[in-house]
């Protein structure tokens, strides 16, 4: 697989506006046809660096993804070591990221990692703890996977301070 970086200049009215992006290509020396646009798209879209936040609700305040969908701890991780593989990764989708992760507001940047999945992808990590969404969570807010016990072990969402909460909330199915 080669790597090329292109630039991309689009002009609107008097602004002017310059986009970097590296684009992977197999073999031959690439083209620049119409699908060339469509790869450094997805490529920029892929290699964008996720940002953890929190938002206030029933459970305290807690750690949410850039969409406002709530990341939760699995216990049976080890610190710094994703066992959420397979199936398990399906239900609970793992926090990826293709570049440093990013701290929202009340996020504590010191805290935020990543790790090395068996895959070979990156996992953001929040004080050590491997971070997943749940695929039941299908608006912001919702925490339906608290205390869940999936895959061999509970599912808790995070605080600030890096820790499960383990409480329940009667709202917790329904979000905030």
């Amino acid at each position: 697989m080669k790597y090329r970086t292109r630039a991309f200049i689009a002009a609107t009215g008097t602004a002017l506006f310059l986009s970097s992006a590296t684009v992977a290509y197999a073999g031959g020396t690439g083209h620049d046809g119409a699908g060339s646009a469509q790869t450094a798209r997805s490529a920029v879209s892929t290699s964008s660096s996720p940002t953890v936040s929190t938002k206030s609700g029933p459970l305290g305040k807690i750690l949410v993804n850039s969409k406002g969908h709530t990341l939760y701890l699995f216990q049976a991780d080890k610190t710094d070591k994703s066992t959420c593989d397979g199936d398990c990764a399906k239900a609970w989708p793992p926090l990826k990221a293709h570049g440093k992760p990013t701290a929202g507001g009340g996020v504590n940047s010191k805290l935020l990692s990543t790790i090395t999945r068996s895959d070979g992808s990156k996992q953001v990590t929040y004080k050590g703890h491997p971070l997943y969404t749940f695929i039941d969570d299908t608006k912001a807010g919702q925490t339906n996977g608290q205390g869940s016990d999936a895959f061999g072990a509970k599912w808790y969402v995070l605080g600030t301070d890096g820790k499960a909460i383990t409480k329940t909330s009667s709202s917790s199915p329904g979000g905030y």
